[in-house]
């Protein structure tokens, strides 16, 4: 016992002691100065890896201390950058701290030094700083020759959106040297006479294979460079979620962001590690997923930090969770249906779970045609059921259940899908029917139009449509008729009694109710007049006003106003005691005019049409502009008309027509206004205001102007744009006098002018043959004493001179007298000479008068010849030539006996033709010396010789016209 004491005591004095002497130590302020071990470099990374460590602790001492580290560059007064940072330190232990420098180590020279200070809360006192260790320099030697050119850091990586700097160091024989980013020039900054450094700030990612810089020397020529990488910002994941399907497996998965990868392996793409805290495990992952496997069934809850990670940066995510309250349960399976009848199906499913012990909620849903029609949710454990209920017949329905976990739920499994069809069942509605009657030769043609039932109430494919016409009148004339589908028109002929039409639609199982239509005597189809009514955007407000009050329902019906009397009839069943509606459709269009009709269906009774209304859901201008015709052209005026233009087909109902006229004078008269159109031209415009009215007179016009005219149509929304101006000129006051002369006049010529090219051949014949035939000619017929009509002698005053011949007897010539005055020499040949009044044979100088002569015989066979036989003996036979009435006797008293004496002699007569020549004589008294003027005869004789006083032929050389010859003392 007392020994327990003492012991007791002494441990105490020791205590004590300890206490006193940690007080006397501890107590006083103590310096720890830092010591540097070594000073390290690295060019890929840039870096300063700096080591030290802190003598003079005690063994197994650690302390808390803040260091402070000066930076220099290029010499140690440059002082660049001090960091501060705290660490605990021990006994014994080699610190390390690294540092980037923003200028490469390969360009300039760096310096550091480090002091620390005690900052623990063992000591009382504040301990101050300690002094400075010794300059360290950090730098990498290059070896540089006199013509070099480099470029640092080699092939550096950053990250998008950091700065960097880049240096270019150069030999001493090197001067002017830029340096490029990708071919643009950058800007440097001279750090001393062979290095330059160049600032590039934010840089910007360019492609996955670098971005090239490079510097050259102008003057050498010499380059070199580096490829700078820039590397994506590595993103934190999104979206980390664990949870599992089985309590064997965890399934990770999570949204990774962009891909940080660089080509040349400068930076492969981030990589990914789940670590679990709770067991410590740490896995290697993919992009975007992760399996972990459970091995500890009694751990529920999990710590899972995800960590992204590449060559410039971290990012890491975290999420805690309990396993049951990350449960993706796996689709339901085993899925059946039973199709009871065409409404009922029942489906069951079994579900993966636990146990019993555990309860699921599922959820069910039924599509017919993509669209939920029907959901429910039902609590199940092991497997579950469902009866669905009001199915429409011959309709293809997917039934699809997922689960969850009741208790704690985290999401639903994928969906488990059946697909099934009900079967076909006969239609349950009647159709809706409707009916145009038109009167033709005495019948009725019924047009029947009907709706096609919905698929809902069709319950199967239609086939065909059954149509009974019951004959009231006489039920024996009935008519049946089976349209097959899909048609929904067809086209009855009946008389005039009134019929009960039967219509119903069938498909494989049996017929719908039936419709029952009532046809009268009357068609229902009376005249009323049309009432305009506006439409919107919406349709049309129809309303009306009832004709009687026992009514079974009214029918509106309406079309599009077409040309084509086919249109796509629409109709609408409404209650009898309905007056107004709203019809609307999409197929309404603006600038379409659609028809409406109200009918009343009575309890008794015919059809009966109440109102017809047409509108516009909205007006447009006119599409279509009139095409006008001019007529009754005047000096001052004409007149215009469009009767053709349809303008109930317009796209709005037309208000009237615009005409528009154009002129120099522009001066607009009475009820005309000046307008200025769209293309700024300015005419003058005249308002019809009757739509109706389709021709117009425009007046008070100038004579011989040209105007310009266009007709509009237009609506309450405005005219016709497409409009284009007709050119018209008006005719001279008097032109329409001169018309009417002028066109009478040339219809005569003309008519003329047919006639005689119709009788050509006749008229030249009669009136002025190539070789007169005095027998045909009325002109050639002055001796109308002589009984032979053959034997003519001309009157001397009926013939014109048209051809005088003068011959030389000397040289043999002749010269021609033409009626124009103009003398024509030829060669002929001598004639013998002519006798006179004393020698009747005798040579003279004398006159021959040229003309066609007749024969007869010749002209009979279509040829005609000169007088046969010389001419001597012709005049011998004849005697002396003597004055025309001489000729006369002679002709008269001895030879014309001859002549007519035998009537076989009548048709070999020779006509010879005599003109008389305004003077006489030889050529070369006609010419140069005529003593005097001879007056000649001037008279024009022909005679008849007959064949008896004819040579038998002359001879080539004497190939004469007919002749007359004349003494020089005959008087003219």
């Amino acid at each position: 016992m007392a020994f327990s004491v003492v012991l007791q005591k002494a441990f105490l004095l020791a205590l004590l002691s300890l206490r006193a002497y940690q007080n006397e130590v501890f107590d006083e302020p103590i310096q720890l100065v830092p010591e540097v071990q070594n000073v390290s470099t690295s060019s890929k990374p840039q870096q300063v890896n700096l080591q030290w460590t802190v003598p003079n602790l005690a063994h197994h001492q650690e302390l808390k201390m803040m260091l402070q580290i000066e930076i220099s560059r290029i010499k140690t007064s440059n002082v660049i950058q001090v960091v501060n940072y705290t660490t605990t330190v021990k006994w014994n232990q080699v610190m390390h701290w690294n540092w980037k420098p923003d200028i490469p180590l390969e360009c300039v020279k760096y310096f550091l030094r480090i002091r620390g200070m005690v900052d623990d809360d063992k000591f009382l006192l504040q301990s101050s700083w300690s002094n400075w260790s010794s300059w360290q320099e950090a730098h990498i030697p290059v070896s540089l020759e006199p013509n070099t050119v480099l470029v640092f850091p080699e092939d550096p990586l950053v990250e998008e959106g950091s700065n960097i700097t880049i240096c270019s160091v150069y030999g001493r024989n090197q001067h002017n040297v830029s340096c490029y980013l990708q071919e643009k020039p950058i800007p440097g900054e001279q750090l001393d006479s062979h290095v330059s450094i160049f600032n590039l700030n934010n840089v910007v990612f360019f492609r996955d294979t670098g971005t090239n810089f490079f510097c050259n020397s102008i003057d050498t020529k010499l380059e070199d460079g580096i490829v700078l990488f820039v590397s994506k910002v590595l993103e934190e994941p999104k979206n980390f979620s664990c949870e599992t399907q089985d309590f064997k497996t965890l399934n990770c998965i999570w949204e990774p962001g962009v891909d940080t990868a660089l080509a040349w392996k400068q930076q492969p793409p981030q990589n990914y590690t789940l670590f679990e805290s709770f067991s410590g495990r740490r896995k290697l992952c993919n992009k975007s997923s992760c399996d972990w496997q459970i091995t500890d069934d009694s751990q529920e809850i999990y710590n899972f930090t995800l960590i992204a990670k590449n060559y410039l940066r971290t990012r890491s995510v975290s999420v805690s969770f309990h396993l049951t309250h990350r449960v993706y349960l796996k689709a339901p399976h085993n899925v059946s249906l039973e199709i009871i009848n065409t409404t009922k199906a029942h489906m069951t499913w079994k579900v993966h779970s636990r146990g019993n012990d555990y309860t699921l909620l599922c959820q069910i849903e039924l599509l017919c045609e993509k669209e939920v029609i029907h959901e429910h949710n039902v609590s199940v454990h092991m497997s579950g059921d469902y009866l669905f209920n009001d199915l429409d017949p011959d309709t293809e329905y997917k039934a699809s259940v997922r689960c969850a976990d009741a208790t704690h739920f985290w999401k639903w499994s994928n969906w488990a899908e059946k697909t099934f069809s009900t079967p076909e069942a006969a239609p349950s509605e009647a159709l809706d029917v409707w009916r145009i009657v038109r009167s033709k030769n005495g019948s009725r043609i019924v047009t029947l139009f009907w709706k096609p039932l919905s698929k809902s109430r069709a319950n199967g494919k239609i086939l065909f449509y059954n149509i009974v016409a019951e004959n009231q009148d006489k039920p024996a004339k009935s008519k049946h008729c089976s349209i097959p589908a899909p048609a929904s028109d067809t086209q009855l002929t009946l008389d005039q009694s009134s019929y009960k039409l039967h219509i119903t639609a069938n498909n494989s199982v049996g017929m719908s109710p039936e419709t029952i239509l009532v046809l009268s005597r009357e068609s229902g189809n009376q005249e009323v007049v049309e009432k305009r009514i506006n439409g919107t955007k919406d349709g049309f407000l129809i309303s009306w006003e009832p004709r009687s009050r026992d009514v079974i329902s009214y029918i509106v019906d309406w079309c599009a106003h077409s040309q084509n009397q086919l249109c796509d009839l629409q109709w609408k069943n409404l209650g009898p005691n309905t007056t107004s509606t709203i019809i609307s459709s999409d197929a309404f269009k603006p600038g379409v005019r659609y028809n409406f009709r109200i009918f009343e269906i009575p309890v008794q009774g015919p059809v009966y049409l109440v109102e017809k209304q047409t509108g516009y859901t909205q007006e447009l201008a006119p599409l279509e502009s009139p095409e006008v015709l001019t007529s009754n052209l005047t000096s001052h005026s004409f007149t215009l008309s469009w009767q053709g233009y349809a303008s109930q087909f317009q796209a709005g109902f037309i208000q009237g027509y615009r005409v528009y006229l154009k002129s120099k004078e522009m001066h607009c008269h009475s009820g005309w206004d000046k307008v200025l159109l769209s293309d700024n031209s300015v005419c003058c415009n005249y308002d019809i205001k009757d739509p109706k009215q389709k021709i117009f007179t425009v007046e008070n016009l100038r004579p011989e102007s040209d105007y310009e005219f266009s007709v509009r149509s237009y609506t309450s929304v405005g005219e016709n744009q497409n409009a284009t101006f007709m050119m018209v000129t008006t005719p001279d006051e008097h032109s329409h006098m001169l018309l009417k002369t002028m066109l009478p006049m040339s219809l005569c010529v003309l008519l003329i002018m047919v006639v005689c090219y119709w009788k050509s051949q006749w008229v030249k014949e009669t009136c002025y043959p190539d070789i007169p035939n005095p027998s045909k000619s009325s002109i050639l017929s002055p001796i109308k004493y002589m009984q032979n009509p053959h034997l003519t002698i001309m009157n001397v005053k009926d013939c014109i001179p048209d051809v005088l011949e003068v011959i030389n007897k000397a040289e043999g010539t002749k010269t021609l007298y033409t009626g124009a005055g103009k003398l024509h020499a030829e060669n002929v040949t001598k004639l013998p000479p002519v006798p006179t009044e004393k020698d009747s044979c005798g040579p003279v100088p004398c006159i021959f008068f040229e003309n066609f002569t007749y024969d007869q015989l010749a002209f009979d066979s279509d040829s005609h010849g000169h007088v046969p036989g010389p001419l001597k003996d012709i005049l011998c036979q004849l005697g002396p030539l003597t004055p025309p009435k001489n000729l006369l006797n002679v002709l008269g008293n001895s030879n014309m006996k001859s002549l007519t004496g035998s009537p076989t002699e009548e048709t070999s007569l020779i006509y010879v033709s005599q003109l008389a020549s305004p003077t006489c004589g030889d050529k070369d008294s006609l010419t140069t010396n005529l003593p005097r003027p001879v007056h000649c005869s001037e008279y024009k004789m022909q005679m008849a010789v007959p064949p008896s006083l004819a040579s038998p032929a002359l001879s080539k050389n004497s190939d004469l016209s007919s002749m007359i010859l004349l003494g020089k003392g005959e008087p003219g």
